[in-house]
């Protein structure tokens, strides 16, 4: 296929949705107009939607792109890129991964286009620069309730901030002289906007729909914080961040059995299709972030795609509940992929990030009981998306309550790591301290929600 041109939508036909971006042409063709991204939204519930982006390239649009989409609360079902290393064209098939989940799509494609560059002239893969600090809002919730919003209500309060795309960083509890509890959440914006009063009274107004007019809720500028963070004891850190690969399976003790089953990798390399690039072929085991969990790899791995296709596996193929993703790469300096000790790196650490891209494990801290969530942070400084989110979800349908919360970052095995910390509540209902079955249960339940089995 020539680059530049993305293959038909997959099936034939036309989707019948509405448009976002391009115009009367766009809304013939799903591709269009002036506009780098154009939507082309799914008709019925349970049909895709079509995300069309055409402009320059640059170093890691594709992995930021998918990141993206995977914070929107998107599932990538299949998916077209293309590249002559100035002008990229891609194109993705997504579904919501959960009908509660509200897809804020004029919003979704502000953020994507926010991401192409503007300039005609952009070197493929220049020097990886890190973000800037981003400015650090204290959200105030008061609760009539002495447990307060954290030990009832916290996954609600994650979901409407996530939707709101207001990214936790740590969470206090307090209490008042005549006892009601005040939760301090301490936010970011991913919008940039929580300066302005019409933000803020957005957020607040969600947040007390959603969780009912006894709440008061009040944004306040957190000048000053310091997102400190105590580092893991090294014996908890070296059990959290170790994992060994044997052939295509992991093989942790933190692993159940049934997901040990599945999680399994086919990594092939192959130069004879192409006299300039390496064709990098992939089955694994289908799970949330899956696609975004391979462009990341090739990107901090300076692997530059050329040419991608993503896709499901169809009914009655063999590698039923995979997916299959074929890459035409080149390394930095232009070359293929030829040498065996490059190749068995880079299968190396695909098989690595792919089957294993999230640690968790519970650990007792004194008398309480802490539930450790780790992912490894892109060389850029991203770190993964809806971690926050998926943990308190999980812990939500456990019926388990959350103390306190906190994020922060540790170096180990020469990267950077985000590491959730969430201090648990114990109960008579749901005992942790003395209940290595009830620990596994927590350790199993958040892990799948975090791989996308139950969302």
């Amino acid at each position: 296929m020539p680059v530049g041109q993305v293959a038909a939508r997959p099936g034939g036909g036309g989707v019948g949705g509405m448009v976002l971006g391009g115009g009367a042409a766009a809304a013939a063709a799903a591709v269009g107009g002036d506009d780098a991204v154009v939507m082309q939204l799914a008709a019925a519930e349970g049909e895709e939607t079509v995300i069309t982006v055409n402009c320059p390239d640059q170093a890691g649009l594709g992995c930021d792109l998918c990141r993206t989409i995977l914070e929107f609360g998107l599932r990538i079902t299949r998916g077209d890129v293309s590249t002559d290393g100035h002008w990229c064209f891609v194109v993705f098939w997504v579904v919501p991964r959960s009908s509660s989940i509200k897809i804020r799509w004029a919003s979704l494609k502000n953020r994507l286009m926010s991401m192409c560059p503007s300039s005609y002239s952009i070197p493929f893969y220049p020097d990886i620069s890190q973000p800037g600090p981003s400015k650090f809002y204290l959200l105030k919730l008061l609760s009539p309730d002495r447990k307060g919003l954290l030990h009832v209500r916290f996954a609600d309060v994650t979901h409407v901030l996530s939707d709101l795309e207001l990214l936790i960083h740590r969470v206090k509890v307090s209490t008042t002289p005549d006892g009601r509890v005040v939760d301090l959440f301490f936010i970011t914006d991913g919008m940039e906007l929580l300066h302005t009063k019409e933000r803020q009274e957005e957020t607040c107004s969600t947040l007390m729909a959603a969780l009912g007019p006894s709440i008061s809720c009040e944004v306040l500028s957190a000048e000053g914080f310091q997102q400190g963070f105590s580092s893991l004891p090294p014996k908890i850190a070296e059990e959290l961040f170790r994992v060994e690969l044997a052939g295509s399976e992991i093989c942790s003790s933190s692993l159940s059995a049934e997901l040990k089953r599945v999680q399994t990798a086919t990594i092939n390399f192959d130069n004879s299709l192409s006299p300039a690039h390496t064709l990098v072929q992939i089955i694994c085991a289908d799970q949330k972030g899956l696609i975004y969990d391979i462009l990341r790899t090739m990107k901090d791995c300076n692997i530059q795609i050329f040419y991608g296709r993503f896709r499901s596996d169809k009914k009655g193929s063999v590698n039923k509940g995979c997916r299959e993703v074929d890459l035409f790469v080149k390394q930095v300096d232009g070359k293929k992929v030829i040498d065996p000790e490059k190749q068995e790196a880079l299968q190396s650490r695909l098989r690595s990030e792919m089957l294993h891209p999230l640690r968790v494990m519970i650990v007792s801290r004194g008398p309480d009981t802490e539930l450790l969530v780790a992912n490894p942070v892109e060389l850029s400084g991203k770190g993964r998306p809806r971690v926050f989110y998926d943990a308190t979800l999980a812990l939500k349908a456990l019926g388990i309550c959350i103390f306190s919360a906190e994020i922060g970052r540790q170096a180990a095995l020469e990267r950077q790591w985000e590491v959730y910390r969430f201090l648990l509540d114990d109960s008579k209902e749901f005992p942790l301290a003395n209940s290595p079955t009830n620990r596994n249960r927590v350790v199993d339940r958040v892990r799948k929600t975090l791989m996308g089995c139950y969302n």
